[in-house]
Order: structure tokens, then sequence, then C-alpha cells
């Protein structure tokens, strides 16, 4: 996939009446349009329009498609209504929905619902299809606003269209509606209050989750340092650095005792270290890429250096936190600083050309819209976040939730990764203007060309051992993506895993998990990548987590087993401040 390129440096600065004037004018658009660019959208249709209607042999094709469509589905209809059992799949072909396999839906005249939805849902996934002149981008957003339509729209979603809803309600007499009432009351007044979903009390930071001990040995402005308690007798000599995102909290790798990434490695005998974002609020909002690497990456190694001294640190960033971490590894390459023992990258881009379903809302305009709400603001709400997110699987996350919790009346059970996931974060204004414009809008970091402390870091510059970790089926940080990297940094040392899962549950996976399989292949000395596909079919699976294959790779590097160093470095000024998960994590 690829994206829009940019013809303007949203960072140059502009006169500060003009620029305030138009600020004020698109964050006011924002608030009408939910935060979306309609004028991204109103072009990618405007062009499908105008290249449709200059191919009259498609528009052939698709109004003879339409007919056979109709005239299926008038067939079915008739025969469905003489009391011919029909499934709405029969003969449907790849048109076929999984949502109507049940016997329920194999009744008149539901099957006939679900069959006229199918026809009209083939149909209209197909109009950007061979259409001569569209732009790639554009036949994309049209894809997708046709996908919200139909998600939105399925029978499933309506008590009147969805026969196993209608039985529900007779079973039960309409109780179910009636909880549906009470839950849908309950979820619009926790929203009001500014409350979490139902359950998430369960799982409050350092009682629920982030339970694993440990003590803040630093704090600045942006970060609390958590090193945590060993477990072990003796440890291994190298510490661990963890670098979470920031657009999330740190303890997604720290959840509960069987899915705490954090535990198993201190069972284990490492000394663990973990980075702690600030929830930034409107006064943060000029932190920039360089604060997160000077006070972020920089201020923890640092830390480290004092507490654990003359040991090189291996360090593991998670997605965006991985994304910085490459940016800081070349940095410190650049300045000829080699206490990172080993990068490990979990989930991470660094070449954007390619960077899945997200740019579907990383354009000029949709950027635009973004940056004006943020300057208004000084940050980005969590919520517009997770609306996005939301947006590209508005089946699963959207509609599918809303029939179970309203119409069933059912509440799906409340994990510490759903709890997790609606403890969200904030991103500073400028800092996240750089992240889209400079590196997903315009790929300079792959490119060489984005600047550090005002000079551009190369990752070619890169030699030290790498780790690199990618999901199945991520849909923000697609491993094909991730894999990338591989071809921009020159480590001698470097292992690929895929694993199966999506981007927070491929990683947060168990050390034992029964559904998790993983390939990976380490590159020998000068071996260069292959091209994905080509990796992934000379790349056998095997079963289980990848958590142990990372251990042991880790340990394996780590050098001899010693005595545990102390908690935090008092005389070098690092001492402790509070037992973990510190105050930065419940802001």
């Amino acid at each position: 996939m690829t994206t829009p390129t940019t013809t303007e440096n949203p960072l140059l600065p502009r006169a500060p009446t003009a620029e305030a004037i138009d600020h004020a004018f698109r964050a006011a658009l924002g608030k009408l349009s939910g935060g979306l660019s309609t004028s991204s959208f109103t072009t990618a249709w405007t062009d499908w329009a105008t290249q449709l209607a200059a191919s009259p042999a498609r528009q052939m094709e698709l109004a003879s498609d339409a007919m056979r469509r109709a005239a299926d589905t008038m067939s079915f209809a008739v025969r469905a209504a003489s009391g011919e059992k029909l499934a709405p799949a029969d003969g449907a072909g790849k048109d076929g929905d999984a949502r109507f396999v049940a016997d329920a839906w194999n009744q008149y005249p539901f099957n006939v619902y679900a069959r006229a939805f199918q026809n009209s849902a083939g149909w209209l996934k197909s109009l950007p299809e061979d259409v001569d002149g569209l732009q790639k981008y554009h036949g994309e957003l049209v894809e997708f606003t046709v996908r919200q339509w139909l998600d939105a729209l399925s029978p499933t979603n309506f008590l009147g269209s969805n026969p196993e809803l209608l039985e529900l309600t007779r079973a039960e007499g309409g109780q179910n509606l009636m909880r549906g009432a009470q839950n849908l009351v309950e979820d619009l007044t926790r929203t009001m209050q500014k409350k979490g979903p139902v359950g998430t009390e369960a799982f409050e930071v350092g009682k629920g989750v982030a339970l694993t001990p440990g003590q803040v040995v630093y704090r600045n402005a942006l970060i609390e340092l958590i090193q945590y308690t060993p477990s072990t007798p003796d440890v291994y000599a190298d510490p661990v650095l963890i670098v979470p995102a920031w657009i999330m909290k740190y303890y997604i790798l720290d959840l509960s005792a069987k899915n705490s990434l954090v535990k198993y490695l201190v069972d284990q005998g490492h000394t663990v270290f973990m980075v702690s974002w600030k929830n930034p609020g409107p006064e943060d909002r000029d932190f920039g890429m360089d604060d997160y690497l000077a006070l972020g990456l920089k201020g923890a190694l640092d830390a480290i250096s004092a507490i654990v001294p003359g040991r090189g640190i291996h360090a593991a960033g998670y997605c965006i936190g991985g994304t910085l971490l490459s940016i800081g590894a070349a940095t410190l390459a650049r300045e000829g600083d080699t206490r990172l023992a080993s990068v490990t990258l979990l989930a991470a881009q660094t070449d954007f050309s390619e960077p899945g379903e997200l740019a579907l809302f990383i354009n000029p305009s949709q950027l635009a819209l973004l940056e004006s709400k943020m300057h208004q603001e000084g940050v980005l709400d969590s919520r517009q976040m997770g609306g996005a997110f939301q947006m590209l699987r508005p089946r699963d996350l959207i509609w599918q939730p809303m029939v179970q919790s309203y119409l069933k009346g059912a509440r799906d059970p409340m994990i510490d990764l759903m709890a997790w996931n609606a403890d969200g974060t904030r991103m500073p204004y400028r800092m996240h203007t750089e992240y889209l414009y400079r590196l997903y809008l315009d790929n300079e970091l792959a490119g060489g060309r984005f600047p550090v402390f005002g000079a551009p870091v190369r990752l070619g510059d890169v030699t030290a051992p790498m780790f690199v970790v990618g999901t199945e089926t991520d849909h923000v940080a697609p491993w094909k993506s991730v894999y990338k990297v591989g071809n921009l940094v020159r480590s001698s040392d470097y292992t690929f895993l895929l694993t199966s899962g999506g981007h927070n549950a491929g990683i947060v996976s168990g050390p034992v998990h029964p559904k998790r399989r993983h390939r990976v292949r380490r590159l020998e000395a000068g071996e260069r990548p292959v091209p994905a596909d080509e990796w992934l079919a000379s790349t056998p699976p095997a079963a289980g987590s990848w958590w142990p294959v990372w251990e042991a790779w880790l340990a394996a590097r780590s050098g001899a087993r010693t005595a545990p160093p102390a908690s935090g470095a008092p005389d070098a000024g690092y001492a402790p401040l509070g037992a973990a998960p510190g105050e930065y994590v419940r802001g």
C-alpha cells in the first residue's frame, strides 16, 4: 500500500494570525465530521465516478452484474417463499458470509434477507475494481467506505431481521432486551462520567495488573524508570531495558501473572528495567521526538549504566517504542556510543512505505485536520485514536459487541488485555505531528533523512545484534512492513521471528500458549534478507509461544550469571523513589 506524499512541510513557521485562523477553522470542521477528513473521501469518490464515467465497458460490466445479482435474489426469494429450505450461502460462491451459517438463517424470510445482503455486498465491493485510471489509494478509500456501510447494515445487527435474536427474545420473554437497555444506560452513564467499561475495576493498576515487584529508580518530566526486583538467586550480567509505546500504558507487558512478559524475564534470571511514559497533558504540547529520545531512551540508558555499570544493555522496543529505539540505536551508533548490547523490535515499523490499513487515515488532508485539533488542545485524546482502530475492524470491534451487549443483553467477561486497552493515553502535539508527517507520510527514517538533534540518522549505522518480531494478523504494523528493517540495518547477528496473532495478542502470548505458532530464522554473517513472501514460504512453523525463543536468544548474549544488582544507585543520583508501578502509569 502506498501513501500520498506531501509537498508542504507543516513544521515550517507561518504567520501566527493566519495559522491560528486555519487551525481554528479546521478544528471546527473536525468536530462536525467526527475527526475524519471528508475531503479525502470526497476526492476518492469523485475520482472513482470520473474514471468510471470514462469507462463504458466497466459500466456495462457493473450493470450486468447488478442485474444478475438481482435476478439471483428474486429466484432465491421465490424458491424460499415456496417452502423450500435454503441456506443463504448455497451457490453464493465467494460472497458467502460466515455470519449466516446457523440453521436459523435457512428459514424464510431470513434466508432471503441474507441472500439479498450478500448479493448487494458482493456488487458494492466490486465498485472500485478494474476501473482504469483510478488511483490505488482512492480505490482503497472507496473500498473502506463500502466496508463501513456493509458492516453497519448487515441483517445480523437488527432484531427484526436476525432470527437468532428473535428466537432468543422469544425464549427469554424479552428479558434480553431489558438487560440490553440496562447495559446501554450503564455504558452511556459511564462514558459521561469518563469511567472505563464495566469490569475494568477488577484490573486496577497495581492490584489486578502491573503486579511484578520493583522500584521506580528514576523520574524526569517524561518517564519513570522501573527496576524490577530479582526472583532468582543470581542473574545474567547484562540488564534488559523495555521501551513500550507511549500510545499505550506500559503494563501491556506486565499484565496478570500468566501474561506478564516482565515477570517471565525476571523469573528466568534477567534484570529488567521498564520505561513508564508520562501521560501528557496540554502543558506538554511541545514535547517532540528529540525529547522522547533525550529524556526517554537516553535518560533510561544513563540510569541503567549507573545502576549496572560496565555492562551492555539489551533494549527491546514495542510498537512506536520500537520505532523510537531504532532511531535511538542509529543515533547512538552515530555518536560512537556502544552501550546497546542488542536491539529487539516488537511489532515496530521503521520503513513506512507499506504501513497497512492505517494508511487510510494518513493523507495530507486528514493530517491537516488532526494537526489543527491537536494544536488547539495541545494533545490528541486516546478516544480518537481508538475510534480509528475500531473503524479498521468495525464488524468485530463495533457491531458484534453492540449486538452482544444491547440485543442479547450479555456482557463479555472483562479480561486483562481488554481492561488495558480501555486505559488510554494522550499524544503531545509536536511529537505526534512529527511522527505522522516525517515517519508515516514522508518515510524519512527509511530514507536516511530523519533529523535527530539537528542531523539526520541512518539505520545503516546500526550493527548491534537484532531480534525482530512481527505478528501475522497485525493491522497496526503489518509484518511485511516490520520485516523491512532487515534491509536497512547492518547487523551481522540478525534474527526475524513471525508469530501468530495480532498487534497486541500476538506479542502478549504468555510463555505457554497452545494456540500460538511461530516461524524464526537467523541470518548468517553476510547474508541478506530474502523477500518477505519467500521468507514465509521457506520458514516452517513451530508450535508454541515466541517468548522462550527470544529469552534463549537473550540469555546466550547476556554474559555469565552473577549476584543481582542493588535497587537503584543512590550515590549516583538514582535512589529508589517508590514501589512499582509508580505514579505516571496512573495518570
